[in-house]
């Protein structure tokens, strides 16, 4: 599922195989920018912002495609002329150098902006967990800008901070023993969990396997999926509900009601 170190690393991917090298082949797949083609122009850098990815072509008064990979979205990376792993009809855009293709498939969503738009489209979002911008006392000051909101859900707004996804915002409300429908204002290691959050992404970001428990060969996750298996560390059923509200969507939300009760604040 992609999240902040999954979009981290793509960035990266795509920085390291078409910055500085000039497109031989522009192709994007969304009605709204079909006729768009960067053919001839050289892309100066990738970057990701929170779960955004932004690739930057011509200088700095050019233009950015903005992909969200949303929930089944992917890039890949090809040797000239190599086949593709995923079908034709699920690219979204396509952007060739002399020496490799970039796919990106099933993407959220695609646009094309001017690199002044940058700030217009992705300026919400709070401090990246794994950007330069980081700032974790900002991140501490958005989240408890609204106290009564529970912390399932301000965790996961990306206005708060930047890069945290279901996976994470179970793991987090796990690891601080927290019930994910606490009040933001009563939850004692909010600090801790912010601290918390940036160790994980920055542990997780160069590798294929996220883990938060430590252990890259077995269980990876706590609570995360295991509806049918288990709390890992005390083998309690893990409940498995949906949380969301005007804001955010409803998505699985996972937790322990035994090392997470909802009767006690968390610890500090």
């Amino acid at each position: 599922m992609p999240e902040g170190d999954t979009v981290w690393r793509a960035a990266r991917e795509l920085n390291a195989a078409l910055a500085g090298r000039t497109l031989t082949r522009c192709d994007i797949r969304v009605p709204k920018f079909a006729t768009v083609d960067f053919t001839g122009e050289t892309v100066q850098n990738v970057v990701a912002r929170g779960k955004h990815l932004l690739i930057r072509v011509g200088g700095d008064d050019g233009w950015t495609i903005h992909s969200h990979l949303k929930m089944e979205g992917l890039w890949h990376i090809y040797a000239k002329g190599a086949k593709w792993r995923r079908p034709a009809f699920k690219a979204r855009c396509i952007l060739e150098t002399p020496d490799a293709a970039a796919v990106g498939f099933e993407l959220g969503f695609l646009k094309v902006l001017p690199r002044s738009g940058e700030e217009e489209a992705v300026g919400y979002l709070g401090p990246d967990l794994l950007g330069p911008d980081w700032d974790p006392e900002e991140a501490l000051r958005r989240l408890s800008s609204q106290p009564d909101r529970p912390i399932g859900l301000a965790l996961l707004d990306q206005r708060n901070l930047a890069g945290i996804g279901n996976v994470y915002r179970c793991e987090l409300c796990f690891l601080a023993g927290a019930h994910p429908l606490t009040p933001v204002a009563e939850v004692k290691n909010l600090p801790r969990m912010v601290t918390l959050a940036k160790k994980l992404l920055e542990a997780n970001k160069a590798r294929s396997t996220r883990a938060t428990t430590g252990n890259l060969r077995g269980d990876t996750l706590w609570v995360y999926g295991r509806e049918h298996r288990g709390c890992l560390r005390c083998g309690t059923r893990v409940t498995l509900e949906q949380l969301g509200d005007n804001e955010l969507e409803l998505r699985d939300l996972y937790y322990c009601p035994y090392c997470q009760p909802a009767s006690t604040l968390a610890a500090e």
